[in-house]
């Protein structure tokens, strides 16, 4: 009888690993199919970012093929997330990360008047950086060549900044956007009589060249 019953216990572990699996599969399904929606990509235009079979995409979706690892990783990189995301599934928080105040690195410029609160995430460095900056009157903040093809966003909250670039200076003041080449020596000048508050994106390259 004891014997019987283990058979019987492990019998009922195997199927709920079984259905687990199968959850799970279900699960990365959807991830990839929401992904894929939020970034308004049809499948065959997933597939031929991916190099992945726009076939294979579908059964995924809709649970009927358990995908490879390489699969994965490639409609990961395409979807611009990592394996692990993906394989969180549905059933991962909504909230992907809480960094503290006194977490988020601070940066200082040479002349002590700029401050860049670093908002983005640094695990996503090489591809996007975000950032918080605040300038007193007179602050300068000296920036040296970001890799090629980079591109720096920027807005201004308040005040009136000076962005020199490749040579040529434009003036952006409180509720306006500049977006200008951070592929060459450039530089913020905080040019009114009050303390400048500006939101920085740099666009790196190779961020839009993963899809």
């Amino acid at each position: 009888m004891s014997r019987q019953g283990g058979a019987s216990g492990n019998g009922g572990r195997s199927a709920r690993s079984q259905a687990s699996a199968e959850e799970a599969t279900a699960d990365l399904g959807k991830t990839i199919q929401r992904l894929r929606k939020a970034y308004n990509l049809s499948l065959g235009e997933l597939s031929e970012q991916s190099g992945v079979a726009k076939s294979i995409i579908s059964q995924i979706e809709r649970n009927e093929t358990n995908p490879t690892l390489s699969t994965v990783v490639k409609l990961s990189r395409a979807l611009d997330t990592t394996v692990d995301e993906v394989l969180r599934g549905e059933t991962q928080s909504p909230f992907i990360e809480h960094q503290q105040k006194s977490a988020v690195p601070i940066l200082e410029s040479q002349d002590g008047l700029c401050r860049l609160a670093i908002a983005g995430p640094l695990n996503l460095i090489d591809f996007f950086q975000w950032y918080d900056f605040h300038a007193k009157p007179s602050g300068v903040l000296e920036s040296s060549p970001h890799p090629p093809g980079t591109v720096e966003h920027l807005y201004v909250v308040t005040g009136e900044l000076e962005v020199t670039t490749a040579g040529e200076t434009r003036i952006a003041k409180a509720g306006e956007a500049l977006r200008y080449r951070a592929d060459v020596p450039h530089r913020l000048v905080n040019i009114g009589d009050t303390d400048a508050h500006a939101v920085m994106m740099l666009a790196l390259r190779q961020f839009g060249a993963q899809g």
